[in-house]
């Protein structure tokens, strides 16, 4: 499990539901924390993929080079508002840097997406806990937190994420994360 830095935040890093969490928006989930103080925390959930495109929001969107950018469920907050995000990693001698950008305008989203190694994903909503309420839930065990590593993103932005996740954070974990995702199915 991952510490914050040296303030205390935990931006940058990924909240791992808990097994036992329930829950349409957190159950299996991994939230990626944008932003953390002592008034709140706000994030994405990156692995709740719609099974369509950013194309089909509108018809502006769907004559445009973006069209085909997956779109996923970044949580139940502002569920109609729109986020694209990029990320890439910077290779250098004996490093590995990640970069990750919330939030851009089209334009800007356009102009990234057309560097080498860029992912680009579009978010429906974000996640959001008002002060105190994310550290209620750490306290509890409701989320494990780990680093952001570039290998985390490389994989599909799906349930397999957090199964991925999970089979490290120990065996209780490990068992969870073989189970079927609908218990009645086991």
């Amino acid at each position: 499990m991952s510490e914050g830095g040296e303030d205390g935040s935990l931006a940058g890093r990924l909240l791992v539901a808990s097994p036992r969490l329930e829950g349409r928006h957190f159950r299996h989930s991994v939230v990626l924390l944008a932003a953390h103080d002592e008034e709140g925390a706000m994030g994405i959930v990156l692995n709740r993929p719609l099974g369509r495109r950013l194309g089909g929001l509108s018809v502006e969107l769907s004559a445009g080079p973006l069209a085909e950018v997956p779109l996923l469920s970044g949580g139940p907050v502002e569920e109609e508002r729109l986020a694209l995000c990029v990320w890439r990693e910077h290779l250098g001698p004996g490093t590995t840097a990640f970069q990750f950008v919330f939030g851009l305008p089209p334009e800007k989203a356009e102009a990234m997406a057309r560097n080498p190694g860029v992912r680009l994903r579009a978010f429906l909503g974000h996640a959001g806990w008002e002060g105190g309420q994310l550290e209620s839930e750490l306290a509890e065990g409701s989320w494990a937190v780990v680093g952001m590593t570039p290998e985390t993103l490389r994989g599909e932005m799906d349930a397999s994420l957090w199964r991925r996740l999970a089979k490290e954070l120990g065996d209780d974990w490990r068992i969870a994360a073989g189970e079927p995702e609908e218990l009645e199915a086991n």
